[in-house]
């Protein structure tokens, strides 16, 4: 299935406290985050850029979609490699670097997924796997700087 695929989403700032933007410190970074048939997002900058931190930011969005990206690649990568999957999570981390104008950009993410898979025959192509799952993952393949892959397999019941 090849083609061009669009997205869409709609971002409406909710945090004008009746001045608008006439000051840095006069305005909230509420936004909310909104896809025809999904539930709202309710979004903010980080924290320390005057954001809500109980509300989801736009750092927090990135990590998030290249971790699921992540899992979700190399959950058809076990499938097409033989391998069964009973249990994944990814505990992944993300660094950004502020430039000193204003601006700033990621360097790096690191995801440590950890694979539960279910006989120890699979777990040599349940690490083989990532490799063609970060080839496939869409977003790791959109972005400008390393995604690193850390990951740890694990036998279901050898635990």
């Amino acid at each position: 299935m090849l083609g061009e695929h669009r997205y869409s989403v709609r971002a409406e700032w909710t945090g004008n406290r009746g001045t608008g933007t006439s000051d840095y410190r006069d305005y909230d970074r509420a936004v909310t985050l909104s896809i025809d048939g999904k539930p709202s997002l309710a979004a903010s900058s980080d924290k320390p850029f005057r954001g809500d931190p109980t509300r989801w930011n736009p750092e927090d969005l990135l990590l998030s979609a290249l971790s699921e990206c992540h899992l979700l690649s190399y959950l058809h990568a076990c499938v097409t490699a033989g391998v069964v999957v009973v249990e994944y999570a990814d505990d992944a981390t993300g660094t950004m670097r502020e430039d000193g104008r204003g601006g700033g950009a990621f360097t790096e993410v690191v995801l440590r997924p950890r694979v539960v898979v279910a006989e120890e025959s699979m777990r040599e192509a349940a690490l083989e796997a990532h490799a063609q799952a970060n080839a496939w993952c869409f977003i790791a393949n959109s972005v400008n700087f390393p995604v690193r892959h850390e990951p740890t397999i694990v036998v279901s019941g050898a635990e």
